[in-house]
């Protein structure tokens, strides 16, 4: 299996003929080989956020994705997808948009997690038929994020526990002693972050609840009571402790319909050949989110770090680059097996 190592070897081996390394065609190369094995359409879906320091809405699941999908999905025939998914999450409702366009093509889709599929690409990955996971991958819960306005600045906190502090303070607040103490945290609630956190959780878990009934267990006679308790199980803040948490093969074998990545050495081969591939575009190259499909028609984001001068040194550099889209391109080298 040409692992992390050996692609950066054969892509090194271009840059001693005297030539730039061509990430894009060995990236294609191996999504057009894993193509030809499984004879489904094949798309990638990949961000670089564990490779570049990129603003969040640009490695993460947005609307302008649907846009992506729709570019790569032209041209391609058939019923059945491979949806090679590697993404830290983002928008739930984007997911929506994602899972309701991507259905309206393809009755049978199935997604490859190469490493990690958090939050809301765990979502994503519950509108599947099954999910392939390897001993190295990994779902995140499910639990929303609401973004608050600090005296520190913004940050990120789980709906959950912004309710949970919330009903602690109630409790607490009738000791006149410890009403002091609250105070400050209690000032950064708006008058409708609570229900807005209840309308996050609710809303996390229907979408899950529906993908999983109709899709995942729809086989299954008792499909929606075991959807509903999926749906809880990875939107419990309480269960995971933390929204970054990896939820291991192991665990999620429990609660979902999951195929070993090892169990087709084939496919295990071809699938982390195109993932490694991938990798090293975001270490080597501008882009920090790809979207293509196995023809090489690609919807590719860039992020390039400027040079500063010097009179702006401590301002943070960089911003998005514009978009490359690349139509079908012949797969470079020898005919793929």
């Amino acid at each position: 299996m040409p692992i992390w190592s050996e692609i950066l070897k054969e892509l090194q081996q271009t840059t001693a003929q005297g030539k730039k390394s061509d990430f894009d065609g060995t990236r294609r190369k191996y999504l057009h080989k894993l193509h030809n094995y499984t004879k489904r359409n094949i798309i990638l879906y990949a961000s670089g956020w564990l490779q570049k320091e990129a603003p969040q809405e640009l490695v993460s699941i947005g609307d302008e994705d649907v846009h992506a999908l729709m570019e790569v999905t032209q041209g391609l025939e058939g019923s059945a997808l491979d949806l090679i998914l590697h993404s830290p999450g983002g928008s739930p409702e984007a997911a929506e948009a994602i899972v309701s366009y991507l259905r309206t093509r393809f009755s049978e889709i199935r997604v490859i997690v190469p490493q990690l599929a958090m939050s809301a690409a765990t979502m994503i990955s519950c509108a599947a038929d099954e999910i392939v996971l390897g001993k190295h991958s990994f779902l995140g819960p499910t639990d929303p994020q609401i973004l608050l306005s600090t005296p520190l600045g913004k940050r990120l906190a789980p709906a959950q526990t912004i309710l949970d502090q919330f009903d602690k303070a109630q409790k607490e607040c009738a000791d006149p002693a410890k009403l002091s103490a609250w105070l400050p945290m209690l000032s950064q609630y708006g008058p409708d972050l609570l229900k807005r956190c209840e309308t996050a959780l609710d809303m996390s878990k229907e979408l899950v609840k529906t993908w999983l009934e109709t899709y995942m267990f729809n086989q299954l006679d008792d499909r929606s009571e075991k959807a509903e308790l999926v749906a809880t199980w990875l939107a419990d803040h309480q269960e995971f402790k933390s929204h970054s948490r990896h939820i291991s093969r192991d665990v999620i074998e429990e609660h979902l319909k999951v195929c070993r990545l090892e169990d087709d050495e084939k496919l295990q081969d071809l699938s982390l050949s195109v993932f490694h591939a991938t990798t090293h575009t975001f270490t080597s190259t501008s882009a920090a989110k790809i979207v293509e499909n196995h023809t090489g028609r690609a919807f590719i984001k860039h992020h390039v770090v400027s040079p500063r001068p010097a009179s702006q040194v401590g301002v943070a550099p960089g911003q998005p680059a514009g978009v490359t889209l690349t139509l079908n391109q012949p797969v470079p080298g020898p005919a793929p097996d």
